[in-house]
C-alpha cells in the first residue's frame, strides 16, 4: 500500500487530508448499567451476523501475588466448565445447533470471550453468557483436570524458542511489574495450580465482576433492544469491592543483557527491548512509537532491506510497539541466519536506533507511513467480527471505542521532530534489555557448527 502511494506520485498529505476525521467510521452507543457493567453497541447492517465480545479487564497484569501467576489464562479455560442451568455439554450443544463460533483469549491486560452468531440467536446467547459469568461452577476434580490441560499447553508453547526468548526478556527487563511473567504464568506456578482450588474461587470472585466487564455487540441490531436484553440477564449481577494494587516498576538505571542456550538446533534470535510508556491517547507517545516501529523495522525500512533482503544476514526482522495499561516493552526481534553474525545484527539494530535519534525522518516518509497505518486499520474492519476484534483491545484499555479515534488523531499530528523525540527519550541505553538465544554450545559442537 505504501509503495503504491509513492509510485503513483500521490502525496500522503493529500490522502490524510481527504480521509474522514475519525478512523473509526461507525456510530455506536455506550451505556453503563447501575452495577458498573458497560455496554457498547455498534450497529452494522451489512449482514445478519452479530459479534458479541465480552471483555474482562483482567489479564496477567492482575496477577500480583507471588506464586499465583497464570490464573487469568486459567479462567479463560474454566469459564467453559458450565453452570447448574447450562452444564458444559448443554452449553456447547446449544452453540453448535446455532452454528455459532465461540472462543476466548487472554492477554497481559484483559481476557476476552467472543461469540459470532446469527442475529436471531442473540437473546439466547446473552442469557447463556450472563449465566456463566454470574454462576460459574466447577468441582475441585474439574479444576485439577483443567490445570493439567493448561500445563500441557504451557509445555507445548515452551517448545518454541520465541516463547523462551519472550519470557527471558520479561524477567530480565522487569523486577516488579507483573509484565515480568508471561501470560500463561511461570512454570513453577502452573505446576502448582492443581493445589490452588481455593485461590481460584477467590480470583473469580475478585475479577469477574461487572465493573471490570464490557459487553461489545457489533451487528445488525438496535442499541435499545440490546440494552433491554442486557438489563434482563445482567442487571442483577453484583458489583465487587476488590481493587488490585499493581506494583510499579522502578526506573531502569543501566543496560541489561541475558542469553538463552537452546537445547536443540535452531537459528539464533536477537531481541532488543526498550522500556516504553503506558498507553495514552492524550499525548503523542503511543502513536509516535507505533509509527517508529514501522519506519525503522518494517519491510520498507532501510534496516530490513540491509539485513533481510540484500545482506541476508537475518531471516526475519520485526518490531512491536506496545499498547499496554502500564509501562512495558518496545520489542525488536531478528532471527539470524548464521551464528557468527549474531553480534553484528545486534549492533546494526543499535545503529538503526541511533540514526532515528540523530536525524529526523523525512516529512514525506512519515506522512506515507501515517497514511499506511490508518488505511491498514480501516481495511481490517470489514465485518462485524473484524470490527469487534479491533475494538476489543482498546475497550480493554479505556472501555470506549472513542480512544481509537483519539489515538489516530495523535498519529495524524506527528511530525519528524516527534519521532526523533520519541527515539531519543525511550530508546536509551539505560532503558535497554538485550536477549540473545543461541543453540547450546554442546549441541552446536555435536553438529559441527562453529559458534
Amino acid at each position: 500500500m505504501l509503495l503504491k502511494y509513492l509510485i503513483l506520485g500521490c502525496t500522503a498529505s493529500a490522502i490524510l487530508a481527504a480521509a474522514p476525521a475519525k478512523v473509526f467510521p461507525y456510530s455506536y452507543s455506550q451505556q453503563d448499567l447501575p452495577n458498573g457493567l458497560r455496554l457498547v453497541v455498534v450497529p452494522n447492517d451489512s449482514s445478519n451476523i452479530v459479534a458479541t465480545y465480552i471483555i474482562v479487564q483482567t489479564g496477567s497484569r492482575n496477577e500480583v501475588e507471588p506464586g499465583h501467576t497464570g490464573f487469568a489464562h486459567l479462567f479463560e479455560h474454566l469459564m467453559f466448565k458450565g453452570t447448574e442451568a447450562w452444564p458444559e455439554a448443554r452449553y456447547t450443544d446449544a452453540l453448535q445447533r446455532m452454528g455459532a463460533i465461540s472462543n476466548a483469549y487472554t492477554t497481559d491486560d484483559y481476557t476476552c470471550f467472543y461469540t459470532v452468531l446469527s442475529r436471531e440467536d442473540l437473546p439466547a446467547v446473552l442469557a447463556m453468557e450472563a449465566d456463566r459469568f454470574q454462576h460459574l461452577k466447577f468441582s475441585e476434580a474439574d479444576f485439577k483436570t483443567e490445570t493439567l490441560a493448561v500445563l500441557g499447553e504451557y509445555n507445548k508453547d515452551a517448545s518454541s524458542p520465541y516463547s523462551r526468548l519472550e519470557e527471558t526478556a520479561g524477567t530480565t527487563a522487569f523486577v516488579r511489574s507483573p509484565y515480568q511473567h508471561p501470560t500463561m504464568g511461570f512454570l513453577k506456578d502452573v505446576e502448582d495450580m492443581p493445589n490452588q482450588y481455593a485461590y481460584s474461587l477467590k480470583f473469580f470472585d475478585r475479577y469477574y465482576r461487572p465493573e471490570y466487564t464490557t459487553i461489545l455487540v457489533v451487528g445488525n441490531v438496535k442499541p435499545r433492544d440490546v440494552r433491554e436484553l442486557v438489563d434482563k440477564s445482567w442487571g442483577q449481577w453484583k458489583r465487587g469491592v476488590f481493587v488490585p494494587e499493581i506494583p510499579q516498576e522502578p526506573p531502569q538505571e543501566g543496560p541489561r543483557v541475558a542469553r538463552v542456550d537452546w537445547p536443540s538446533p535452531t537459528l539464533p534470535i536477537v531481541e532488543v527491548a526498550y522500556k516504553a510508556p503506558a498507553y495514552t491517547d492524550s499525548a503523542k507517545d503511543t502513536a509516535a512509537l507505533e509509527a517508529l516501529a514501522y519506519l525503522a523495522f518494517s519491510p520498507t525500512s532501510d534496516l530490513y532491506q540491509n539485513l533481510v533482503v540484500t545482506g541476508r544476514t537475518a531471516a526475519s526482522l520485526s518490531a512491536d510497539a506496545p499498547q499496554e495499561h502500564d509501562p512495558s516493552l518496545f520489542e525488536i526481534v531478528a532471527r539470524v541466519n548464521h551464528a557468527g553474525d549474531t553480534d553484528a545484527v545486534r549492533d546494526q539494530i543499535y545503529a538503526a536506533v541511533r540514526s532515528f535519534q540523530d536525524k529526523p525522518v523525512s516529512a514525506a516518509r512519515l506522512d506515507a507511513v501515517k497514511a499506511h497505518l490508518r488505511n491498514a486499520l480501516s481495511l481490517r474492519m470489514q465485518s462485524s467480527d473484524a470490527i469487534a476484534s479491533v475494538l476489543a483491545r482498546y475497550i480493554a484499555l479505556r472501555r470506549t471505542p472513542e480512544t481509537l479515534n483519539l489515538l489516530y488523531q495523535q498519529l495524524a499530528t506527528l511530525t519528524p521532530k516527534d519521532i526523533q523525540h520519541a527515539a531519543t527519550q525511550y530508546f536509551t541505553e539505560n532503558h535497554r534489555t538485550t536477549v540473545t538465544l543461541r543453540q547450546a554450545a554442546t549441541q552446536t559442537a555435536a553438529a559441527g557448527v562453529a559458534q
